[in-house]
Order: C-alpha cells, then sequence, then structure tokens
C-alpha cells in the first residue's frame, strides 16, 4: 500500500475527563488489551487514517509503560492497519485509495470464486457445519448498533471467507487472502446498516450453494458477492 509522502497531521491521544475510564486493568495482558484498544479507535476512525500515533499520549491514557504500546502497534503494523515510517514513528495507514480498492477486488474476484468452487467439493461436512453456524452468528442489526460492533461483524466476515479458503484445500489460496487483509481495510470505508445487512443475506446464498454441493453455483454465489460488495463500498474510497 502506497504511504502519502507527505508527514500525516498529528492527532494528540488527550487524556479523558475520567481518567480511568481508558486505562487498562493491570490484572489482564497489556499488550492484548492495547491491541484491542488501539485497533478499534482504528477501525472506528476514532484514529484518523494517515496520522501520528503518539506513543508516549497513548501510554500516558492507557496506564501503562510504552512498552506494550509498542508491541501493539507492531502487532497492528503486521496487520497493515499501522505504518512504521523513519524519523515520525508510527502512523495510521491511509485508506484505500480507488486504485488500490480496485486492484483488491480484481484478486478477489480471480481467488475467492475459485475458493468456493473447491470448496464446494472438498469442504468436510464438519467444516461446512462450522461455516452455516458463523454465517447464523453475524447479526447485522446488532452490527448497527456501535463501530465496537460493526468491528466484530468484521472480523466474522474476514472468518466467513477464510473458512471457505480453508475449505478449497488450498493453502496458497488461504495465505494468499490473509496477507492482504482485506476485511480490516475495506470496513474502515463505510459504517452503515446496508453493508451488514446485503453481506448477510448474500452469504446464506453462498452457504447454499456450498450445501448442495454445486461448484459452478458456489462460484457465482461469491462472484456476486464481491460484485455487489464493491459496488456498495466503491464510491467511498479516495481519489
Amino acid at each position: 500500500m502506497s504511504i502519502d509522502p507527505k508527514s500525516p497531521p498529528v492527532t494528540p491521544v488527550a487524556a479523558p475527563s475520567t481518567e480511568s475510564s481508558r486505562q487498562i486493568k493491570r490484572t489482564s495482558g497489556f499488550v492484548e488489551d492495547a491491541y484491542a484498544r488501539i485497533r478499534e479507535d482504528i477501525m472506528s476512525l476514532k484514529i484518523p487514517p494517515n496520522t501520528r500515533i503518539s506513543v508516549d499520549s497513548m501510554a500516558r491514557e492507557f496506564g501503562i509503560s510504552q512498552t506494550p504500546i509498542r508491541e501493539a502497534l507492531s502487532m497492528l503494523e503486521a496487520n497493515g492497519l499501522v505504518t512504521k515510517q523513519r524519523f515520525i514513528g508510527y502512523c495510521t495507514a491511509p485508506t484505500l485509495n480507488r486504485k488500490q480498492f480496485e486492484e483488491l477486488f480484481e484478486i478477489r474476484m480471480l481467488i475467492e470464486p475459485y475458493a468456493a468452487r473447491c470448496a464446494a467439493e472438498r469442504m468436510t461436512d464438519k467444516a461446512l457445519v462450522d461455516l452455516c453456524g458463523l454465517a447464523l452468528e453475524m447479526n447485522p442489526d446488532k452490527a448497527a448498533e456501535s463501530r465496537a460492533l460493526y468491528d466484530r461483524f468484521a472480523d466474522q466476515d474476514a472468518e466467513f471467507h477464510e473458512q471457505i479458503a480453508r475449505g478449497s484445500g488450498n493453502d496458497l489460496i488461504v495465505e494468499s487472502l490473509r496477507r492482504l487483509h482485506i476485511h480490516l481495510h475495506i470496513f474502515r470505508l463505510r459504517f452503515h446498516r446496508e453493508v451488514t445487512n446485503e453481506a448477510v443475506t448474500e452469504h446464506t446464498l453462498v452457504t447454499k450453494a456450498l450445501q448442495q454441493r454445486d461448484p459452478d453455483k458456489a462460484a457465482a454465489a461469491m462472484r456476486a458477492h464481491l460484485e455487489k460488495s464493491y459496488q456498495r463500498l466503491v464510491k467511498f474510497t479516495r481519489d
């Protein structure tokens, strides 16, 4: 992903009026909790895209040392949500521009319908039951209530697509999709009930085709899902 050559603005992370409300409990895992908190702030756009992250300010806000903050940011860098720039430090990744978004969906259209086709033939019965169970857990009404629940929906959506990729029996497909960090980026583009409602409806068509063990129908359902997802989100990309 390209980085804006201009130095990103610094958004200070100010301590809240109730100091304890944002602090991480010392009985819990510092790194894991810091990772979850920062990730939520990035996904919710509380920390805007392409913005410098002050490690010192976050350490004070969360009531912990800088070390777990840096470890959490390193984990987020691996997920593509954070970048580390020389002389600047950690910054939130910019949102996808139009070209990057289109390239991402070009790759998805090449890989995921084929993965669904293979999964219809190769996915075990147990894996298919697990996939259907996950699809039923995805609640679009809940996801629309808050950015935190929307973030959880994004994780479930990512898991739905990864389970199908694993069901294809092709490890390179799984690894390729995982490296793209697709869902972490596209779900930052739009927070709206339409995204979750329509995605769930389209997932149902994919799972039905898989249950019928129909490779052609599964590939077509996945292709239709990706095409509609593209149309829902492309207008929110930046030029």
